[in-house]
């Protein structure tokens, strides 16, 4: 299962070429996991795979800063439902909800002391997980640990190790260069 999302990945993801990233970085490579777990096979590989990686933590819901966590959330609370585990799915938004309750956490309400893992489609120096990190402090919220679908191998596992937070991926960058 692992083999058939790398392949996925590197014939649906993978772009060659000068791209921007969010931490205002330039690369030479970009890796768009929202082209893989936005699809019914990518998302059903990745689900499976990351439930693998947390079936056995004793967590009560998964989320993430949207937009990378938004799917990937989604497949996982179907993948542990699957195996009879009622996990809740949280996102993070970058600013409060204008209307409404004007929420920052959407999804299941989060309660003090709750153990969570927080995802996210790619880690690079680790900044959204970290704002997540500090959203989800305040709130008085476990952070188990981080799970990403690529870590792109610039700081993110540092940067996440600073705030107790081992982070777990299923791919790293050295995955995509033969």
């Amino acid at each position: 299962m692992k083999e058939q999302l790398l392949n996925l990945l590197k014939k649906d993801a993978w772009y060659k070429g000068e791209v921007k990233l969010s931490s205002g970085k330039i690369s030479n490579f970009y890796i768009d996991v929202r082209r893989v777990s936005l699809s019914s096979e990518g998302s059903y590989l990745i689900s499976h795979l990351i439930w693998d990686l947390i079936k056995d933590d004793e967590i009560s819901a998964i989320g993430g800063p949207t937009l990378g966590a938004d799917p990937i959330v989604g497949g996982v609370c179907m993948v542990a439902r699957i195996n009879k585990k009622n996990l809740g799915g949280f996102l993070i938004r970058k600013t409060p909800k204008e209307h409404g309750r004007q929420q920052l956490i959407e999804g299941k309400e989060l309660l003090e002391g709750e153990r969570v893992v927080i995802i996210d489609d790619v880690a690079t120096s680790g900044s959204s997980l970290i704002k997540s990190i500090e959203v989800l402090k305040k709130e008085k919220v476990r952070i188990v640990k981080a799970v990403s679908v690529i870590d792109r191998e610039e700081g993110a596992t540092e940067n996440l190790a600073k705030f107790n937070c081992p982070l777990v991926s299923l791919f790293k960058k050295s995955d995509f260069f033969d």
